[in-house]
């Protein structure tokens, strides 16, 4: 674990690097002034030949003097907040990787939370999947020092949900054959065993006898057996409830409404809702926030196999209603109906699903948002005001009721899917048939759940997007 410090002021510091923060036009943060005045009159042309001005995401890197052997001046923008911390902490993170001893400012930028945002902008830019490299190049920042007075509830704080994100990370870049329901499961185990969390795991028979229709109707088509998972957190003292679901399709072929190849490339991502819920779950307990949560993902391959779910078939979901399944490949929402029927029985304050449900909300929001639905514009504000504190961007997306006929079936309660117009739309509103009307929020993340590239404490990959959201919510409901 990397030894997280703070000092007072940074002159007699030393390190390998010092991470200095400029604002736009070239306007010195705190403590580049004095640095720059001793490094000289070049540095102006040098920058001038880069064109660092100081935007965010910019980054420049200078020989170092007074004690460090590098300087590395990252880009503030005109006016700095805790997401453009987190992105200068992050890109300054990432380069950081090779050095040892790193020094920091950043901390001495006058905002609410400033530790907070830098600690775990700096540990997630120098997040790194390479468990399966034969030669890893893992980060070799062993002391990261704050400049400034920084509570060390903030410091933990931000390592702890820095953790919980990367955890989320570890499990949606895992290759699709190393994260068998089985084994996710296992892993689920010890994460709880750590955490003092308490779990049930559904196995397959267990699934078929607890009325868990959706998920055995996904696995169908599996060698693989399915399970469910159930975390509990329950600390002394706690008055509100939140539970979460997270859909855990591990692997998505579509079934026999296969996808083509191309569109098989991603789908060891489909479970980024699951691991959110697990990254959160985890986090919120070792910051012992005072509401108790549940966390439920179900977890399952969808394929192609010969007991295979058909389109047409029909299935009795936990609560009782039956689902016309039209298309194998609208399978997210089956598991999820399972999951928050098994939700409403604990009869919490807040329920929230997350979930890489749609193609549709890419089409709509792109791949840097999430959408979030519902009909509680309670519990949706709840999710959009957690997000912003988090910096996690979410945009709240109609809720037509009007659209439910397009999931009429005349043979079953419901059916799977719409028109080809709206889908995002009548996927929320098939998840709200799971809801029993208690305060819900739907959290659509098919397009931030994974990046194509790096971008500041965003790496390429899984991201684990939702995990500082969701524990931003359980503080938003233990305050309460």
């Amino acid at each position: 674990m990397m030894n997280i410090a703070t000092i007072s002021e940074l002159e007699g510091a030393g390190g390998d690097l010092l991470i200095l923060p400029v604002y736009e036009d070239r306007v010195w943060g705190p403590g580049a002034a004095e640095v720059v005045e001793r490094l000289g009159d070049w540095l102006d042309s040098y920058f001038d030949g880069l064109d660092f001005t100081g935007k965010v995401g910019q980054m420049a890197a200078v020989p170092g003097n007074n004690g460090f052997g590098r300087i590395l001046f990252v880009g503030l923008g005109a006016e700095a907040d805790a997401d453009t911390l987190r992105k200068a902490a992050g890109i300054g993170g990432r380069a950081a990787a090779r050095y040892a001893r790193v020094v920091t400012t950043l901390t001495q930028i006058e905002i609410d939370g400033v530790g907070d945002a830098v600690v775990y902008g700096f540990l997630l830019g120098q997040y790194t999947f390479d468990k399966y490299l034969s030669k890893p190049t893992p980060a070799q920042t062993t002391d990261l020092v704050l400049v400034g007075d920084i509570a060390a509830e903030e410091i933990e704080h931000g390592r702890v949900v820095a953790a919980g994100v990367a955890l989320a990370r570890d499990l949606v870049n895992e290759p699709a054959g190393g994260k068998k329901p089985e084994v996710l499961a296992e892993i689920a185990a010890e994460m709880a065993a750590a955490a003092g969390i308490d779990i049930r795991i559904y196995d397959e028979m267990e699934i078929e006898a607890e009325g868990f229709g959706g998920l055995r109707a996904v696995s169908l088509g599996a060698t693989n057996p399915p399970r469910m998972v159930v975390l509990n957190y329950r600390p002394e003292g706690a008055t509100k409830s939140l539970a979460l679901v997270g859909k855990g399709i591990v692997f998505d072929s579509g079934g026999l409404s296969i996808k083509p190849a191309s569109g098989m490339e991603t789908m060891k991502t489909d479970m980024s809702g699951a691991a959110a819920v697990f990254g959160a779950i985890k986090a919120i307990a070792e910051l012992g926030i005072r509401v108790n949560v549940t966390a439920i993902a179900p977890l399952t391959e969808n394929m192609t196999g010969g007991a295979a779910q058909r389109p047409g078939d029909i299935f009795t979901a936990r609560n009782g209603k039956t689902v016309e399944v039209l298309n194998t490949d609208a399978e997210g929402r089956l598991v999820l109906a399972d999951g928050l029927s098994l939700a409403v029985e604990e009869g919490p304050d807040l329920i929230v699903d997350v979930a890489t449900l749609t193609g549709a909300c890419m089409v709509a929001l792109g791949k840097k948002l999430a959408g979030v639905f519902g009909y509680d514009d309670r519990a949706v504000g709840r999710v959009e005001a957690a997000a912003a504190r988090a910096g996690e961007r979410v945009w709240r997306m109609p809720f037509e009721k009007e659209y439910r006929s397009k999931l009429d079936s005349p043979i079953a309660d419901v059916k799977n899917i719409g028109d080809r117009y709206g889908g995002a739309i009548t996927a929320a509103l098939f998840l709200a048939e799971f809801t029993d009307e208690l305060p819900w929020a739907h959290l659509d993340i098919a397009g931030p759940a994974r990046a194509e590239s790096d971008d500041g404490y965003i790496t390429k990959g899984g991201t684990g997007f939702a995990v500082s959201t969701l524990v931003a919510l359980a503080e938003d409901l233990a305050d309460a």
